[in-house]
C-alpha cells in the first residue's frame, strides 16, 4: 500500500512515517507540507491512499480534497486533524472523502488506512458517535443564495433522476434548447463541470 502524507508540521509527518513504515505492508512513497503540494504530488505519485491534514497554509486540506478528486474520482483521501469541527466533518463527508481521524488518535491510523484501502469509509470513534446529529441538524442547501429559481430546480431535480434532456423537455413541456439553457446557466451559478457533478452535488445537498 502506497501512501501519500501530507502535513504541515514536520514533526508530526516525520513520526507519521515511522509509525506507518513499521508495518511492512505500507510505504510512503512521498510527503508534502501544503495542500497545493498535495494536488501536485498526487498527481505525479498516484499514491494508493492520500493521508493529509485538514488546517496547513495556502490551501487547506478539504480545499485540496476537492480539486484532487475532481480530477482524480477514484482518489482515496483520509484526513487527519487535532480539531473535532462539526463543519469540517460535514465538509468532508460531502467532498468523498474516505475517512476522517483525529491525529491524536495514533493506533487508530494503521487500521483505517487498511479500512480505506480494502473499500470502506472509516471515522473515529468520537466523529461515528456525532454523525447522526449532524446530518438531522443539516439545513437545506441555500439555492436562492446561488440565484437558483424553482424551474431550474425542477431541471436539476430531473437530471439526477438520469433524465436526458429530451425527456426533462417532455416533462415540463419545454423545448430541448430552454432545457439546454436551463442546464448550462445552472452549471455556471454552481461553478460545475457537467451533468454528472451537478447529479452528484444535488443528491449530496436536496
Amino acid at each position: 500500500m502506497r501512501v501519500l502524507l501530507v502535513d504541515d508540521d514536520f514533526l508530526i509527518t516525520t513520526a507519521l512515517k515511522t509509525i506507518l513504515e513499521a508495518d511492512k505492508e505500507i510505504e510512503v512513497c512521498g510527503s508534502g507540507k501544503s495542500g497545493k503540494e498535495a494536488v501536485s504530488l498526487y498527481a505525479s505519485l498516484i499514491p494508493d491512499i492520500l493521508l493529509m491534514d485538514i488546517r496547513m497554509e495556502e490551501m487547506d486540506g478539504l480545499a485540496a480534497s476537492k480539486e484532487i478528486l475532481s480530477r482524480h474520482p477514484q482518489a482515496r483521501i483520509l484526513l487527519l486533524t487535532t480539531f473535532l469541527d462539526d463543519e469540517y466533518i460535514i465538509q468532508a463527508l460531502k467532498l468523498g472523502a474516505k475517512g476522517y481521524l483525529l491525529k491524536q488518535d495514533y493506533n487508530s491510523i494503521i487500521p483505517a488506512l487498511k479500512a480505506v484501502f480494502s473499500g470502506q469509509t472509516v471515522y473515529g470513534s468520537e466523529i461515528t458517535a456525532k454523525l447522526p446529529g449532524l446530518l438531522n441538524n443539516q439545513k437545506s442547501f441555500p439555492w436562492e443564495d446561488y440565484h437558483i429559481g424553482p424551474r431550474e430546480l425542477e431541471v436539476i431535480d430531473l437530471v439526477a433522476q438520469g433524465l436526458s434532456n429530451k425527456e426533462i423537455a417532455g416533462k415540463l413541456y419545454l423545448s430541448e434548447g430552454t432545457v439546454r439553457n436551463y442546464l448550462s446557466a445552472v452549471l455556471d451559478k454552481l461553478e460545475l463541470r457537467d451533468r454528472t457533478q451537478l447529479a452528484v452535488f444535488y443528491l449530496k445537498n436536496k
